[in-house]
């Protein structure tokens, strides 16, 4: 079935993991971020899109029909081009008056979980902080390749957890006024900060992410399941890869199954192309006349956590490029 190497050993480390220090508070709800964590670093000349685009992560029997703002071929295409554009940006300004930039090999993210509660209870959304430790145990250990893929040059530092009441913005509803004003009000730090939002989501979603931008949104952020947390109680889909799926976004990775069986894909070419996602467990699935089978155990497919356990060395290095790209210092 494909399960994923020394998955005991993962979860049981994730469970165990006390390294990472905790700065635990709860916010007040309705502050807005300062003003300069949303605007263009010194030298970028950028626009914020109109829309800024989003890629999730959809279970078996969803009622999803598909991932929302899902990618056109003519979208992948302006992204594609303003990465380009922003790799110039940024050159330019490494040789010019922000000479001492410098071009990141490793990075650690700081991250800013933001709980988004109903009420106290469990169906409430007050999930306990083991299931979040856990969560950024699995995100660092998917990313170093500890899991069996190729280790990457990001780590993650959980630097604050806060916690929201607030029944209007729960469940989270992809794409409505509610979300935005959640993220509004809740995002903190700048580029390189990843917040996730966690809580009980609508139309049978486990997650949705942005792709990176050169101007910072708001918007800017990871939305997960809180029951996809290790130990949460999203059956086949509670091991922590949701998080692990929706991250790969924020860094700039698309599906394994972008574009189907032609053109660039996913824009990496060490992932085999696939038609079409992938769910539950499959065994030697093929669906493109390419080489290589589906990449059935990829992070950024659709199969249950079970089954993912990689990234490939073409998505690690898009990762790092995109991270120079748009959210390096």
């Amino acid at each position: 079935m494909g399960l994923r190497p020394n998955l005991l050993t993962r979860r049981t480390a994730g469970v165990a993991s006390t390294t990472l220090a905790l700065l635990l508070s709860t916010a007040a709800v309705g502050v807005v971020p300062a003003a300069s964590a949303f605007s263009a670093a010194p030298g970028e000349v950028c626009v914020e899109p109109a829309d800024v685009h989003s890629d999730a992560r959809v279970k078996h029997g969803g009622e999803a029909k598909h991932e929302p703002n899902e990618l056109t071929l003519a979208e992948t295409h302006e992204r594609e081009a303003d990465l380009a554009a922003a790799l110039r940006e940024r050159a330019r300004f490494r040789t010019g008056a922000g000479a001492a930039s410098t071009t990141l090999a490793t990075v650690t993210i700081p991250v800013v979980v933001h709980v988004i509660q109903e009420n106290s209870t469990r169906a409430g959304g007050n999930i306990p902080d083991s299931m979040i430790n856990s969560q950024i145990s699995v995100l660092n250990q998917s990313f170093s390749g500890a899991t069996g893929g190729a280790s990457t040059a990001f780590g993650f530092q959980l630097q604050k957890i806060n916690r929201v009441t607030n029944p209007a913005w729960f469940p989270i509803v992809q794409g409505s006024s509610a979300e935005r004003s959640m993220k509004s009000s809740l995002r903190e730090g700048g580029k390189n900060t990843l917040n996730i939002y966690l809580g009980e989501l609508s139309d049978g979603l486990l997650g949705w992410a942005t792709f990176p931008t050169r101007k910072l949104s708001s918007m800017d952020g990871v939305v997960v399941l809180s029951e996809s947390l290790p130990g949460g109680t999203a059956t086949n889909y509670n091991q922590g890869d949701t998080g692990t799926h929706e991250v790969g976004h924020w860094l700039n990775l698309y599906h394994t199954f972008q574009g189907g069986c032609s053109g660039s894909g996913d824009s990496v070419s060490d992932t085999a192309a696939e038609a079409s996602p992938a769910y539950e467990c499959p065994t030697g699935r093929d669906t493109c006349t390419a080489p290589g089978t589906d990449p059935i155990t990829n992070f950024m497919d659709y199969t249950y956590d079970s089954c993912m356990y990689q990234f490939t060395a073409g998505q690690a290095s898009r990762m790092l490029t995109a991270w120079n790209a748009y959210r390096a210092a």
